[in-house]
């Protein structure tokens, strides 16, 4: 059974580049067969089965030595991702390099909300400052920041509080 084109894949004995050097996959029976397995069915997300492809090919036990340009060409991804996968196998483990990592948490979406809606809003009806006829979006979000009340904000993020706020200033 071949897994891939072999015009593509050679046997013989290639220079290897830095990243097959200092990270080089060898896989036990168990992992191969399991690979093996995960790629003949193709029932799993794609970026796993590009992994498990990746790390077939990469796999030194088998006595077939790939270089990643050899890799590249097979499963058509970029060299840098082969290095990748060739390093989070060899520094966290068999899972890790398979699985993709979780993004980072995403930053909350609205930064003003609750004592801090409050203050603007408060802020908002106040006077505004001395030689100014009303508060400017820029104003406020200086103020807010003069205050301590947040450590930055944007106008835009200001603009977008006092609108879900229904602000009506009574005039």
């Amino acid at each position: 059974m071949t897994l891939f084109p072999e015009d593509v894949v050679s046997k013989r004995f290639k220079e290897r580049g830095m990243a097959m050097d200092k990270y080089r996959v060898t896989l036990t029976e168990e992992e191969r067969a399991g690979l093996e397995q995960l790629v003949s069915t193709g029932k799993v997300a794609a970026r796993k089965l590009i992994h498990a492809r990746i790390l077939l090919l990469a796999d030194t036990s088998s006595g077939t030595i790939c270089t990643d340009d050899d890799i590249v060409a097979a499963v058509e991804i970029g060299p840098r991702t082969v290095a990748r996968v060739r390093q989070r196998f060899v520094t966290e483990g068999f899972a890790a390099a398979l699985d993709h990592r979780p993004q980072p948490p995403r930053p909350d979406k609205i930064k003003i909300k609750g004592d801090v809606e409050q203050q603007l809003v408060r802020l908002a009806c106040s006077d505004p400052p001395e030689g100014r006829c009303h508060w400017t979006l820029n104003l406020l979000a200086d103020e807010l920041v003069a205050l301590g009340v947040v450590k930055s904000v944007s106008t835009e993020t200001v603009r977008q509080a006092l609108k879900k706020t229904t602000l009506t200033r009574g005039w």
